[in-house]
């Protein structure tokens, strides 16, 4: 029984990450793109699906990976998510860099743009932090705060991007994948919140006796 769970959650999970990359794959507007832009949008989608995988990881909801092996692919998931989105830029920019300049510097009038620059930043920040907090000397709470706030802007402007994006993603998955990214994430997320709310009111319990 507990095989065939197990089975079943991973099924859904490589069901919820690549049968959108396969959908956008048979998309027509390929057809009238370039090596570096088709690239791109792949790492793209990509990305939004190791978004997803993120915070099944940390919240230990992934079978054979709880605990510290489920931080240890974290933080691969994460560096692989960093890859993904340098793809990603990176073919954007060989394909048309005056659009990518102005992406950057917040002056594209496409509506989604803006939300794909801060969750890249948020994300480029997110492992600049990780590599460098025991350097710096960033406490357990102060890094625990800190992560979760980028992942709040990540997840966030990931899935508001995707959404707004009329590309070669195809709608239902891409749909889909949001909303499992959005409630992945106010799952673990709001469950961390409630367990820290639960034990300070248990330790104001204790002291008021």
């Amino acid at each position: 029984m507990r095989l065939a769970r197990a089975a079943l959650i991973w099924a859904a999970l490589l069901a919820a990450v690549f049968v959108p990359l396969v959908l956008a794959g048979t998309s027509e507007l390929l057809a009238y793109r370039g090596p570096a832009y088709i690239l791109a949008g792949f790492a793209g989608v990509l990305a939004l699906g190791l978004v997803l995988v993120q915070p099944l990881l940390i919240g230990g909801y992934l079978p054979g990976l709880a605990g510290s092996a489920g931080r240890r692919a974290h933080l691969w998931i994460g560096a692989a998510l960093v890859a993904a989105i340098v793809v990603h830029v990176g073919g954007l920019w060989i394909a048309s860099p005056p659009d990518m300049i102005d992406a950057l510097l917040f002056m594209s009038p496409t509506l989604f743009s803006p939300f794909g620059v801060i969750a890249m930043w948020a994300i480029f920040a997110t492992a600049l932090l990780a590599i460098l907090r025991r350097r710096w000397g960033m406490t357990p709470r102060i890094w625990r705060v800190t992560h979760l706030s980028f992942a709040v802007v990540i997840v966030a402007g990931s899935v508001v991007h995707g959404l707004l994006i009329e590309g070669t993603m195809e709608t239902m998955s891409k749909l889909a994948l949001c909303v499992l990214v959005v409630a992945a994430a106010a799952k673990v997320m709001g469950g961390r919140v409630w367990r820290k709310n639960t034990i300070l009111r248990g330790k104001g319990q204790e002291i008021s006796r």
